[in-house]
């Protein structure tokens, strides 16, 4: 239980308070006293207003729920649901055309198009990881990959014979991205290159050459003293890609922070990145290693004229959205304060270290602070982050619209009514991005009671996700994002399968998308290639022609119409869903680990957070409800899941067995809840259940 320090009606916990005021208030200018006072004023002003939006979200559902059941039976007249959801205020009136205003925006996010990474905020080796993934290796990440189709290397050491495949692979990626006039990359032998655009040549570092393609640079390192360079006939010693532009540090879905010990964390690991001077040491092959952020990178130009370019990826920071409280901060009825609110105030406070220059290193040299905010629920609730963000910049003293919003269109009611949310924050968007995994689950949970749903593998080739996909991209180019901001693509999710997200994730920079999320730094500099094979500029120009998806399509709900599964499909299913659940679940409740490589049922390891668990758990819960399954068969899976699972763990000391004994394993009462409790859970979310498991095991020790 945490020590709390009075101030101003409200408490704060005493290692979040000693942080604010020792390490983030400091040369900033904010004044103390006044810091606090204006904090408890905002939390008073707008904890009501987040309580006034969340109840709306509950009276909709409401609304909805007895539509679906008034309707049993009968197919979906669109016309008649398009009446319904516009009369309860669901739907609203499309805003006249209109174009973004949003100004001081890093080029990394408004004219460039390349990966972003998206790491959890806890964890200061991943972020420092993510943070450098600015440039990569391509040698390494060929070498080290299946993306490489050549013979894996031999054990004991580098293998000479998967080098030269792997050389062979970098050299045809500059004969595409940067082709020479004649000949072939394979037989440059030094000097300065013959190139076929010789505007692609930009700089040098030293000898090394700096290349320009499609906005993103690429460094050929010559250096003959270098293993792999001195017997090369350029002394080409590897590929270096700019990769990872930018970076967004996690708060949110991949973390687990459930108290003021868990928030002080991640806020402290912000800092750092703020002010340059994070570090992490690490045992690794039975020697410690030291990680810091990278320096930015000097080149001279053609000219001989120095330059600079940055060394790291920009930051952005996911703020948790308006559901979640948390225990850091008492109101003054004693009552928990909105997580949201909490993140909004600190997560700003922190980034006037970047922007004032307080440290050694900077984020944004357009001197903006970028937030990226999750799971808001239609344009009312974008316009309540827009006001609290103008509340923030008063109570900082910071510039108007000096935070940035990037906006997760990841929920039913915001992606049914997109350009409406953009024109809420239309002043300081830098963002939209689609999280088909969140507004898979948030589908399932609006419609809960309109009938069982297809299986989750028929789900993804549903009308309603291709048209959500298509009018994200749409939508944001008629708003005028092109140049001014992201608009964003989501996860590859198999770290492991570098091969096939080189073959499918092509995909999204054609869609006109200018950034999308890759699990790894290594696969960052592979996705980079992408970049160089899509010019996503002008593919904007071409999809901007195109046309919007029509919202009927976005609104057809994915329902299995009366389709009857076989018993082993059904226990399949049941199987494939409760394996994920319990896989995700029991790290998070246990270890604190909100996002890992997780096995599936497969053996296959992906990236698991709580977007793929609310899915899981509302199919799961879904299939229950309209009798597709039941009780007995649910808890069947889970029981034989949790002995996979415990098998898939046994090599982890920390890992808790679940299988023994069930009833008396927290992490797997807490995976029954969230499908038997789930059409409760307030939009299907999992947080409130994990949230509690999670600090019961804390409080138990």
């Amino acid at each position: 239980m945490s020590e709390y320090v009075s101030q101003n009606g409200i408490q704060i916990a005493q290692q979040l308070f000693d942080f604010v005021n020792e390490r983030a208030l400091p040369r900033t200018g904010v004044d103390g006293a006044k810091f606090w006072a204006g904090f408890a004023d905002l939390l008073g002003t707008f904890s009501p207003r987040n309580a006034e939006l969340l109840a709306k979200r509950e009276k909709l559902q409401t609304q909805i729920d007895a539509w679906h059941v008034d309707h049993k039976g009968q197919p979906i007249d669109q016309a008649e649901y398009q009446v319904f959801l516009k009369d309860i205020g669901y739907l609203v009136e499309e805003p006249g055309s209109f174009s973004i205003t949003t100004e001081n925006v890093d080029p990394e996010i408004a004219t460039m198009a390349g990966p972003q990474l998206v790491v959890p905020s806890l964890n200061d080796r991943f972020v420092l990881n993510a943070a450098n993934a600015r440039w990569g290796s391509l040698y390494d990440a060929f070498y080290g990959t299946d993306a490489l189709d050549a013979p894996p290397a031999k054990p004991g050491g580098y293998d000479p014979e998967r080098g030269s495949h792997v050389i062979k692979a970098a050299k045809a990626f500059l004969d595409e991205a940067f082709p020479l006039s004649t000949g072939s990359w394979t037989d440059y032998t030094g000097g300065d290159p013959d190139l076929a655009e010789p505007s692609q040549l930009v700089g040098r570092n030293g000898p090394s050459l700096l290349l320009k393609h499609n906005g993103l640079h690429v460094e050929v390192v010559i250096d003959p003293a270098h293993p792999t360079g001195k017997d090369d006939p350029a002394h080409i010693a590897d590929v270096l890609m700019e990769a990872a532009l930018t970076t967004i540090i996690d708060m949110e879905d991949s973390v687990a922070a459930v108290d003021a010990e868990d928030k002080t964390l991640a806020y402290s690991n912000w800092l750092g990145l703020m002010r340059g001077d994070l570090d992490a040491s690490f045992e690794k092959g039975g020697k410690t290693v030291e990680r810091k952020a990278n320096p930015d990178r000097d080149y001279v130009d053609l000219d001989g004229k120095p330059f600079t370019l940055p060394g790291r990826s920009l930051m952005f920071v996911r703020n948790v959205g308006h559901l979640m409280t948390n225990p850091a901060v008492l109101l003054a009825d004693g009552s928990e304060a909105p997580e949201g609110l909490l993140d909004g105030v600190f997560t700003s406070l922190i980034a006037m270290h970047d922007i004032k220059g307080l440290g050694d290193l900077r984020n944004s040299r357009a001197g903006s602070i970028y937030i990226v905010k999750p799971k808001m629920h239609g344009p009312e609730e974008c316009a309540f982050t827009n006001d609290l963000f103008d509340a923030v910049e008063d109570l900082l003293g910071l510039d108007r619209n000096t935070i940035k919003v990037g906006v997760m269109d990841e929920e039913r009611r915001t992606s049914a009514n997109l350009a409406a949310c953009i024109h809420a924050v239309k002043d300081r968007v830098v963002f939209i991005n689609t999280g088909f995994l969140d507004r898979t689950g948030d589908e399932i949970h609006t419609s809960m009671q309109a009938g069982a749903m297809l299986a989750k593998g028929d789900i993804k080739k549903s009308d309603w996700i291709t048209a959500y996909e298509q009018r994200n991209v749409a939508i944001g180019l008629a708003c005028g994002m092109s140049g001014k901001a992201q608009i964003g693509k989501g996860m590859w999710a198999a770290p492991d399968m570098m091969a096939d997200m080189m073959e499918q994730k092509i995909g999204h920079p054609k869609t006109g998308a200018n950034t999308a999320w890759v699990p790894s730094p290594t696969a960052a500099t592979l996705h980079a290639i992408h970049y160089h094979r899509v010019n996503v500029f002008d593919r904007q120009k071409e999809v901007a022609g195109e046309g919007i998806a029509p919202l009927e399509k976005l609104l057809t709900i994915p329902l299995a119409d009366g389709h009857n599964w076989s018993d082993e499909e059904i226990e399949h299913e049941l199987d494939n869903n409760a394996q994920g659940i319990l896989g995700y679940v029991v790290r998070w409740i246990d270890q604190g680990i909100g996002c890992s490589k997780v096995p599936d049922i497969n053996d296959v390891g992906l990236m698991e957070d709580r977007a793929t668990l609310r899915i899981s758990s509302q199919h799961m819960a879904n299939w229950r409800l309209h009798g597709v399954c039941s009780v007995e068969q649910v808890d069947a899976a889970l029981l034989r899941m949790a002995a996979k699972v415990d098998g898939q763990n046994e090599g982890d000391p920390l890992y808790r067995p679940m299988a023994p004994n069930p009833d008396e394993s927290l992490a797997f009462q807490a995976a029954r809840d969230l499908v038997f409790k789930g059409v409760e859970q307030p939009s299907g979310y999992t947080e409130p259940l994990l949230h509690a498991y999670r600090q019961k095991l804390k409080a138990d020790g």
